[in-house]
């Protein structure tokens, strides 16, 4: 049985796995850069090492010295969190070889479905629906006629994508070649694999996943929907549970595909299987998560399940502790991802010293964080520092205990996302539950138009402050101070005055 993990992560997601395992009795061990030295996960961590510089290349990626730490330390097994080396295949592999236990599926389930076009034919074979386009790479010279047949719009993919790497948006044959070209470079200067493929565009979809569970033994269920849709360049930004699209016949019939589609490559562990789905609810394959999502405590809270400690009795070796027929979704959840960035000036990340923090509280609230007061953000990673959970009976209820909370959540010293998304949740077509992937461009101007003084909280505060000194001061010297026989009162007293420029 694993007695010790060592978490191959840092931020939210590391001190998120930790918390699981405190709780099963299990130890934690923390890997850390040079300029995570300080930070929360590393604090919080049973063991901490350090693995190398900040840059991600020498440290978060460093399978060797990852495997070192982890021999050193003697731990278990390794959770790999999402992102960094999450879904390498590699990595898993090493991992096994060294004799520990890796957290996740198979390394044949994480090559298969990390690789698109090989994903999208296995589900093809299957019987699962995906987008119509091509089966195999596409080469220069056949990429207008294979356009031309699917049809405009059309949307040029990474064959090894994710995260919204590699994609093009084509509307115009005109656009295609140049468009193909920069897929081709990002591709391979993001993965090391160029190869890109075709597909039709769906206009106005809906980005929905489905959660999925399953044991070495057989067992697989689904763990219900989460509506992913609201986005900015490929990224999300809001998601909820239950999805406002959907239908119970229409979940049936998803989660059974989903279920399939991990069934296709013997998957063991916890998986999303994402989708796109049009207005008219018909739905397409869009790719496998071989890990676990960001947006996976939504899912935790209206099923009540700890998705992290599953998958450690998994990986011990047990089989689920429910059926499919024992999940049900309990009111409504939603989460927003709060960034260290400044969404007035192009979204740009805003690395930097906070100097006050205040979280919300109350019922039906959670924070997955990983910043605290004097923390320095550093600017070599994703600017992402939190996660704000809302839970509620209803979607009404979810939306404004959402607004309480992002009304509640008070961060100095660098520029946040909390604006931004207290916009999302008072804008028309996401209360009405209305919106598809384009909310945001849409809505931007609206979004945009946020009433929030955070930027200028600090400098007033700072300002108050130091006015009601200077004015105690003053007091204190009207009652003491004596102008000299060659100096005037008046003057005395405008001096003082003066320290304060407004």
């Amino acid at each position: 049985m694993i007695e010790k993990v060592l978490v191959a992560n840092r931020g939210e997601i590391a001190v998120r796995v930790m918390r699981s395992c405190r709780e099963m009795g299990i130890n934690s061990v923390a890997i850390y850069s040079e300029a995570d030295r300080s930070a929360m996960h590393v604090r919080y961590a049973d063991e901490a090492y350090c693995v190398g510089p900040a840059t991600s290349s020498e440290s978060y990626l460093n399978i060797d010295k990852i495997l070192e730490v982890a021999l050193k330390s003697k731990a278990d097994a390794i959770h790999p969190g999402y992102g960094f080396l999450s879904e390498n295949a590699e990595f898993a592999e090493k991992v096994n070889k060294a004799g520990i236990k890796f957290i996740g599926p198979s390394i044949y389930a994480i090559n298969t479905m990390g690789d698109k076009l090989t994903a999208r034919q296995l589900m093809i074979d299957n019987g699962v629906p995906v987008v119509p386009g091509t089966k195999e790479n596409i080469a220069t010279d056949k990429l207008k006629s294979v356009a031309k047949k699917i049809g405009y719009p059309v949307m040029l993919k990474a064959s090894a994508g994710g995260g919204g790497k590699g994609m093009r948006l084509v509307r115009d044959e005109k656009d295609l070649v140049s468009s193909y070209e920069m897929a081709k470079s990002e591709a391979r200067s993001s993965f090391g694999n160029d190869a890109v493929y075709i597909e039709k565009y769906i206009e106005g979809p809906h980005h929905i996943e489905f959660q999925i569970m399953a044991d070495e033994h057989g067992n697989y269920v689904h763990l219900f929907e989460r509506e992913c849709s609201v986005q900015r360049r490929h990224q999300k930004v809001v998601e909820e549970t239950p999805s406002p699209l959907m239908t119970p016949e229409l979940r049936e019939k998803m989660g059974q595909c989903a279920i399939d589609a991990a069934k296709s490559v013997d998957y063991v562990g916890a998986g999303t299987v994402e989708f796109l789905v049009d207005n008219d609810l018909n739905y397409y394959f869009l790719e496998m998560n071989t890990r676990l999502q960001v947006e996976h405590p939504i899912t935790e809270r209206v099923t009540g399940v700890d998705l992290v400690k599953a998958q450690i009795n998994v990986a011990n070796g047990l089989p689920l502790a429910f059926k499919q027929e024992d999940l049900r979704q309990n009111g409504h959840s939603i989460e927003c991802r709060i960034y260290a960035e400044d969404h007035k000036n192009n979204f740009m990340p805003c690395p930097g010293v906070v100097k006050n923090i205040s979280e919300p509280l109350g019922l039906g609230i959670r924070t997955d964080g990983y910043v605290y007061e004097g923390y320095e953000i550093p600017f070599h990673y994703d600017p992402m520092i939190s996660k704000l959970i809302s839970w509620a009976p209803t979607r009404h209820e979810a939306i404004e205990r959402m607004k309480r909370a992002l009304y509640e959540y008070k961060i100095t010293g660098v520029k946040t996302s909390i604006p931004f998304v207290s916009q999302i949740m008072k804008a028309d077509d996401f209360v009405n539950g209305k919106y598809d992937t384009h909310f945001i461009e849409k809505n931007m101007d609206f979004l945009m138009m946020d009433d929030d003084c955070s930027d200028y909280c600090e400098d007033i505060a700072l300002l108050v402050a130091y006015l009601d000194y200077t004015e105690k001061m003053d007091a204190a010297a009207t009652k003491s101070n004596v102008a000299t026989p060659n100096q005037s009162a008046w003057k005395e007293y405008a001096r003082r005055k003066n320290i304060v420029r407004l």
